[in-house]
């Protein structure tokens, strides 16, 4: 079983929602990768040392992609990708899709919430992320969506939320 006490999980925005939408040389969010590298680094000097990333496009691979760079320096870190289904990345665009299974193979563990996508898969990755952590890390700008939704679960489990405004 997973010590929840020493585990984060992190929700955060696709492109589509974010200002600079898929430029990620745009400063805006090469400043959020940089606070969110701090973030992440804070964390883990308090004693956290797993993390479980949703490895959706946009701010879950931001996370994935600070965490295997902090992992070079933090080798017991260990990254689990919580993978809603085995679908997830089939139609995003070729380099994202990429981009994904480049990641994954950098992850530790691969958790399949379930196999075949439904309406609710997405829901269900980010509650089992909940579910087995005691810190979420959420960039979060107060729309409407599996951000928001995310957040308000973790606040109903009482987990420690620090959120970034995108």
């Amino acid at each position: 079983m997973t010590d929840k006490t020493r585990t984060c999980c992190f929700t955060g925005h696709r492109p589509t929602k974010l200002p600079w939408r898929y430029n990620e040389n745009d400063v805006r969010c090469v400043l959020l990768k940089e606070k969110l590298y701090d973030i992440v680094e804070a964390v883990y000097l308090s004693g956290v040392r797993r993390f479980i990333c949703g490895m959706a496009m946009g701010c879950d691979m931001y996370f994935c992609e600070i965490l295997t760079e902090l992992r070079n320096r933090f080798t017991d870190i260990i990254i689990e990708a919580a993978i809603p289904c085995e679908t997830q990345a089939d139609s995003w665009p070729e380099d994202q899709r990429q981009r994904y299974y480049q990641l994954l193979e950098l992850c530790d563990e691969k958790t399949y919430v379930q196999r075949v996508y439904t309406s609710n898969c997405m829901m269900k990755r980010n509650k089992y992320m909940v579910d087995n952590s005691g810190v979420l890390i959420a960039v979060f700008d107060g729309t409407m969506g599996g951000t928001m939704r995310t957040v308000i679960y973790a606040k109903q489990q009482g987990l420690e939320i620090i959120q970034i405004e995108p």
